[in-house]
């Protein structure tokens, strides 16, 4: 995510219609929503549309952004909204790790997630809340906060979440490694 120098006067500039100022917002959140959501389906084309719908509903909704959250938080937000509302729509199970995703070099760099396959399969392994606040917090560097603004409950439920994402992870570590 890049920051931009004085979000919320573009923020302002976009909500009266400056398309150069959205394009602004688009160019330094798509990449790190695309990153994000990419964790969510192995499918890319599922993620491009997942992005290019919450960036559709972004800049319908912009009008009705008051600026408690960050720009990139109610973003986030949104894409998750996408997530869930396709996955209730078409009724699909969690993710499948079983296929190994082959990306074009271009994809390759869009995915910093610097981790190999077994990490990979154990965080598709979590439950959709605990993969969304671990991935929020370690990978997208989201404050607590910020995460239970996004995801709708308490910043110390985020908290509690990610620390048992951190503990079935590590227990998965631990087996993997045979470690007592």
């Amino acid at each position: 995510m890049k920051i931009i120098d004085n979000e919320i006067l573009i923020i302002h500039r976009a909500q009266k219609g400056d398309q150069k100022a959205f394009k602004m917002l688009y160019d330094a959140n798509v990449v790190s929503l695309f990153r994000f959501m990419k964790q969510f389906s192995k499918n890319s084309v599922e993620v491009e549309e997942w992005v290019q719908r919450s960036f559709i509903k972004a800049y319908e909704h912009l009008p009705t952004f008051r600026g408690d959250a960050k720009f990139s938080s109610w973003l986030f937000r949104l894409g998750l909204n996408e997530v869930k509302m396709d996955r209730r729509r078409f009724a699909i199970l969690p993710i499948d790790n079983s296929e190994i995703d082959e990306m074009s070099s271009e994809e390759q760099n869009l995915d910093q997630f610097d981790c190999n396959d077994m990490m990979k399969a154990w965080l598709g392994e979590l439950d959709e809340n605990k993969r969304m606040v671990f991935l929020l917090y370690e990978v997208e560097g989201f404050s607590y906060y910020e995460i239970a603004e996004m995801l709708g409950f308490g910043e110390s439920n985020s908290r509690t979440i990610l620390t048992r994402a951190k503990q079935q992870l590590k227990e998965k570590w631990k087996k993997e490694i045979k470690v007592p």
